[in-house]
């Protein structure tokens, strides 16, 4: 359990009205704030929960492409979904790294998950039906993704920052693939750009709910903001993502379902439709089509591996004393 108070050099810190005023000014001065430097606790709670889920959501998210990997229509299709879903678990192992600097273990982080106490993205409880969906996941999840965390790399806390950068650097990637994915199947057999559509229509909505509550309903979203550990607000990161999109799907000759969707000349935008918010709360308390399915899983994977990290942390122990006795033998 990570230790209440303040984390720094192990001392108890009062956060009194000055110091909390202290620690704004190093926010408002786009100072990084260290794994070592005094905290308010909510600060440090705010992130935990925000960093745990990422990486949950990073773990979590291998599940519906790594169904797809042995059913990949050719070789090459193969190997790059390979190294995508592999790189999907580097990230979850930076960002379990960089919650780890502020003193939560990664046991608890998993267990957490495990026992349906910790959220991950509530995209990830829709099924992966064809393999257009494949496509539909790089091109608008990863591409909602980038949009949510390339402001992340400006994160207050330096940890999370320096690793959203390579995150970035792997989603986009991701993002091209995906999105390429979908240009060799729009532009194939009335029958491919039909599994293409198919696949855009259900993906499309649950994509923009990837940004969260609408803004006023989220009772974490305005002090992350305030202490720069978020950069814009959901709804602000929402419209990013419409007005990049739009654009892409015309590109592929593709609909999006979405029959309000209009060019606002007034305020160069789109405006879109409303968001079935009652369908995304229902997935975020666990009632998605696959929740279960995907805990389940996950809970399979950190039980089956408990025999690996007993016998990795035999080995460590056993290193460390021979290692004593051979210094004390010197």
């Amino acid at each position: 359990m990570y230790s209440q108070g303040l984390i720094g050099s192990g001392e108890q810190t009062t956060e009194t009205p000055e110091f909390l005023a202290a620690f704004q000014a190093r926010i408002d001065a786009d100072e990084k704030i260290e794994p070592n430097d005094p905290m308010p606790a909510a600060y440090r709670k705010t992130l935990i929960r925000q960093i745990g889920q990422h990486a949950h959501s990073e773990i979590v998210g291998m599940l519906p492409e790594g169904n797809w990997i042995t059913r990949a229509p050719t070789l090459r299709r193969k190997a790059a979904l390979l190294a995508k879903v592999q790189d999907e678990g580097g990230h979850g192992l930076y960002l379990y790294s960089a919650a780890e600097t502020l003193g939560v273990s990664r046991k608890q982080m998993t267990e957490e998950l495990v026992s349906g106490r910790a959220k991950y993205s509530s995209i990830f409880n829709y099924p992966t039906q064809t393999w257009a969906d494949i496509g539909a996941i790089g091109w608008l999840v990863d591409g909602a993704a980038i949009m949510n965390q390339v402001p992340l790399c400006r994160c207050s806390y330096g940890p999370y920052a320096r690793a959203m950068i390579r995150v970035c650097k792997e989603e986009s990637f991701h993002q091209r693939q995906g999105y390429e994915i979908m240009l060799k199947l729009a532009e194939g057999s009335p029958a491919q750009k039909e599994m293409a559509q198919d696949a855009l229509n259900r993906w499309w909505w649950p994509s923009l709910m990837m940004f969260g509550p609408p803004d006023g309903a989220s009772e974490h979203s305005d002090q992350s903001t305030r202490w720069k550990i978020k950069r814009f607000t959901n709804d602000e990161l929402r419209q990013k993502f419409v007005d990049a999109t739009v654009p892409q799907a015309q590109r592929l000759g593709l609909s999006l379902p979405d029959p309000a969707l209009a060019w606002n000349e007034a305020e160069g935008r789109y405006d879109y439709g409303e968001i079935d918010w009652d369908e995304f709360w229902a997935v975020v308390k666990g009632h998605g089509p696959l929740n279960k399915a995907r805990v389940a899983a996950r809970k399979k994977a950190w039980e089956d591996g408990a025999w690996v990290r007993e016998a990795a942390l035999a080995h460590a122990k056993k290193r460390a004393a021979r290692q004593s006795v051979a210094v004390a033998a010197e």
